[in-house]
């Protein structure tokens, strides 16, 4: 599976196409990169409306690789290095999405499913005490 970025492509057209694939995780465009493990600041999120030209490093165009078996390590890693994209994997949890901080190590399908799995959970909280 592949991403293809243009230089017409604008944020919301990657987001879209990695959402098709991965329903229970979302890429965020940010200003500056992060580390391996480290959040990004919100602040500096950019709109999906941005045109990816505006806002790379490096002017390049071509496939990303967004299989099942890479992890969000390797994908922000490829963004970063090949497009000059400042990326974060985020996961669906319930009405949360959560920065994959500590699971980039993690490969997308395995995220994915985390999120799947966190969405169709129920959480019950124990009635109180007997009377």
């Amino acid at each position: 599976m592949e991403i293809y970025i243009s230089e017409e492509a604008i944020i919301a057209d990657l987001q879209r196409e990695f959402r098709e694939t991965y329903p229970y995780l979302r890429l965020e465009f940010y200003q500056q990169p992060h580390e391996t493990g480290q959040a990004s600041c919100k602040e500096q999120r950019i709109a999906p409306d941005t045109p990816i030209e505006d806002i790379r490093m490096m002017h390049t165009f071509g496939w990303l690789d967004i299989s099942q078996q890479r992890t969000a390590a390797d994908l922000e890693r490829d963004c970063r290095r090949r497009f000059g994209l400042s990326v974060q994997v985020l996961r669906k949890s319930g009405n949360l999405w959560l920065e994959t901080t500590q699971t980039d190590n993690r490969t997308l399908g395995q995220l994915n499913e985390g999120g799947k799995l966190a969405e169709s959970h129920v959480f019950c909280y124990p009635e109180g005490p007997a009377e």
